[in-house]
């Protein structure tokens, strides 16, 4: 099964991880650390609450201008 990761880095170092399918969330000290917690955090979650997936998210970007 394929599912997404989003990292972002946390404010005290290291980096967030959230899978948008499940809306399981953990935290590494490097990207590798952090996706092999969500990896595990995931299954085990799946193991309780089996996913069916409708497809997959859409990651995208939007801006919001600045005032100066």
């Amino acid at each position: 099964m394929e599912l997404s990761a989003i990292l972002t880095p946390a404010v005290d170092g290291g980096y967030v991880a959230f899978n948008p399918e499940t809306g399981t969330t953990t935290q590494g000290e490097s990207i590798e650390e952090a996706l092999a917690n969500l990896k595990e955090a995931t299954a085990l979650y799946l193991e309780e609450f089996p996913l069916s997936v409708n497809g997959r998210p859409l990651l995208t970007t939007f801006h919001i201008p600045s005032h100066a």
